[in-house]
């Protein structure tokens, strides 16, 4: 990614650019090598809070990180965070924890921070070298190395999925959230995941209407507050569904979906089309591991932390940092503090995926005010028992993803709203029996502009899954700066179903209605290699005549050859094998680039040779 500067011209390129010519070979110059203690490759929630561990401690440390800012991938995230209150900052946004944890680190006099910087390789001589601010290239020789790299989309193949208005959900969240660019009209997502379900709940927010979302699985992996949020706005879940194919000639025009069996093929006669100009892709996340795998090779003092280690959600990242920089400490020395037993519970139960589905606990009472916790799956999260300054949502310290529970009695309850403002899932209302018993008010969390309601204007609420309980008129609106940018919403709604209101919905049904006729792409251009235009046609076909290595592969259709160094299509020709009925097991792995990423060869010139020095750079 390039940071557009004032006077910085951009054009489009009709053709391959043309090489410089070269009149006489450059001068050579000796590489600068820098020393450090620590080495952090990655600026997200995981090396930030090991930054900070060791900064704290006194320990010399260089944080580099290939974007102009702290933050990764938490500076696209403007919901709040699950998890826990006092370990991972629960109930706040992510990109206000990213300004949090950059604020704390920058401040800290023996951490070094590069931004606009990128680790190319590491090498045999221990020595990683670095690309910095694009300009500069240097070696640095730390004694640790700490990988907190993050992860990488995985990619689908499938009929028109390079047409553009095909996203992945890491870019169109950059688009969206960070650079605040409403890069769609119409979006439909393949992939239920937390990722996909965040990114259409965000499309929402922007004014992009979701026509739907795709999920291969019977269920969706995400948490079932994020589909319960989507499903009470009005976006319809099409589960044991895959995308077919992106329709459209120069740019996508609609999409088309199937149901599929139980080996994930589709069934022909389930087929629908949705008019849309976006296809978001989240379907699931690879480590970014290459730079572990090759210091573990060369015998390097590393670590890794947070996705690069194992993915899971971001609050689970950033106390994996925290431990890992914890370890470090010990292992240099500088401190004698254990880990906490508690730390890696806290660690494990943050990684932990969703669990048990129960039914929602309504109270029966029809007196006072309380809250209604339509919260009904195990995840790790306690903002909402945090906040209560009566101490009346009650959850397990012991284990966070025990389902909250509220004290047995209406009467001790404040109204004072808190829960309500700050559930991360947006699963919480209040209902306030203490002037009309009949209509009582429910207060609904509303996280949208606060103009696009009135008060006295007619909504239609639904229930926790999204099921229409009837219109009701809203009687206030509450948008206070202590609420974040949380607008909480009172209606009046009839004793029958107040307790079971749970959201507003936003979007109407003909948004999501499937065009009369099923569109069908003949062209059969599914991309596996995007850099090289490598379709899975001509993949399949060399499979076939009993082509068993990926280097055969590459040489023959340049799959893998690239930018990207074949880590998007490389998984993607491993599936192709699987579906031929291959086994990995018979298949030879490619070889892996020297350089990880790439750089311009011109900052990369030296005074001598590499193998002088026993290296292989």
């Amino acid at each position: 990614m390039t940071q557009v500067l004032p006077g910085m011209r951009v054009e489009p390129i009709d053709e391959l650019p043309r090489l410089p010519e070269v009149t006489s070979i450059p001068a050579l110059h000796e590489i600068k090598t820098i020393k450090v203690t620590v080495l952090i490759l990655g600026g997200g929630p995981a090396g930030m809070s090991a930054a900070g561990e060791l900064g704290r401690r006194g320990v010399d440390v260089l944080l580099i990180d290939d974007k102009d800012r702290l933050g990764g991938k938490l500076v696209l995230q403007t919901h709040r965070f699950f998890g826990s209150v006092e370990a991972v900052h629960a109930g706040t946004r992510g990109v206000d924890i990213a300004s949090l944890l950059s604020s704390e680190i920058e401040a800290l006099p023996s951490v070094k921070i590069w931004t606009n910087s990128t680790a190319l390789a590491v090498f045999s001589d221990k020595l990683v070298g670095v690309l910095r601010g694009g300009d500069e290239y240097v070696l640095i020789e730390p004694q640790v190395l700490l990988v907190a790299t993050g992860a990488r989309e995985k990619s689908l193949a499938f009929k028109g999925n390079t047409l553009p208005g095909v996203y992945g959900a890491g870019a169109f969240q950059t688009l969206v959230n960070r650079d605040r660019v409403r890069a769609a009209e119409r979006l439909f997502i393949v992939g239920g995941g937390n990722v996909g379900l965040i990114a259409g709940y965000h499309a929402l927010q922007a004014g992009i209407e979701v026509v739907g979302l795709v999920e291969a699985l019977p269920e969706c992996g995400g948490y079932k507050v994020h589909v319960d949020k989507l499903a009470r706005l009005g976006v319809p879940i099409y589960t044991s569904h895959t995308v077919v194919s992106a329709n459209g000639d120069k740019q996508v025009e609609s999409v088309t979906i199937a149901q599929i069996d139980d080996k994930f093929r589709p069934i022909p006669g389930t087929e629908k089309s949705f008019s849309c100009d976006t296809l978001l892709i989240a379907v699931g996340l690879d480590p970014v591991n290459e730079f572990t795998s090759k210091a573990r090779e060369y015998g390097m003092n590393v670590y890794d932390a947070g996705d690069a280690e194992e993915i899971a959600e971001a609050s689970a990242a950033i106390f994996s940092g925290r431990i890992k920089g914890r370890t470090i400490a010990r292992d240099l020395h500088v401190t004698e503090e254990e880990i906490p037993e508690e730390w890696s519970r806290t660690a494990q139960i943050l990684k932990s995926r969703p669990g048990e589905v129960g039914s929602e606990n309504i109270p029966p009472w029809e007196e006072g005010v309380f809250p209604i916790l339509h919260c009904s799956q195990e995840i790790p999260c306690n903002p909402c028992s945090a906040v209560c300054p009566k101490h009346l949502i009650t959850i397990d310290k012991s284990d966070i993803r025990q389902r909250p529970q509220f004290i047995d009695d209406p009467h001790q309850c404040l109204g004072c709203e808190q829960c309500v403002a700050i559930c991360p899932g947006l699963a919480i209302t209040l209902v306030d029996y203490r002037q009309d018993t009949d209509m009582p008010t429910v207060t609904i969390a509303y996280e949208f502009p606060p103009e696009s309601l009135q008060v006295g204007q007619e909504v239609t609420v639904t229930d926790s899954v999204g099921n229409t309980l009837g219109n009701v008129v809203v009687e206030d609106l509450r948008a206070i700066a202590r609420n974040d940018h949380t607008v909480l919403v009172k209606v009046s709604a009839p004793k029958e179903y107040a307790k079971r209101v749970a959201g507003i919905r936003i979007q109407d049904a003909s948004i999501s209605q499937p065009l009369p006729q099923v569109e069908e792409r003949m062209k059969d251009d599914a991309v596996v290699c995007r850099c090289e235009r490598v379709t899975a046609g001509e993949i399949r076909s060399l499979i076939r005549s009993g082509c068993r290595d990926m280097n055969e592969i590459k040489a023959v259709t340049r799959a893998g050859m690239g930018a990207c160094g074949g880590k998007t299509c490389t998984s993607l020709i491993k599936r192709l094998f699987r579906e031929e009925g291959i086994p990995l097991s018979e298949v030879e792995e490619n070889v892996k680039r020297p350089l990880l990423h790439r750089g311009p060869a011109r900052r990369l010139r030296q005074r001598k040779l590499h193998e002088a020095r026993g290296g292989e750079r």
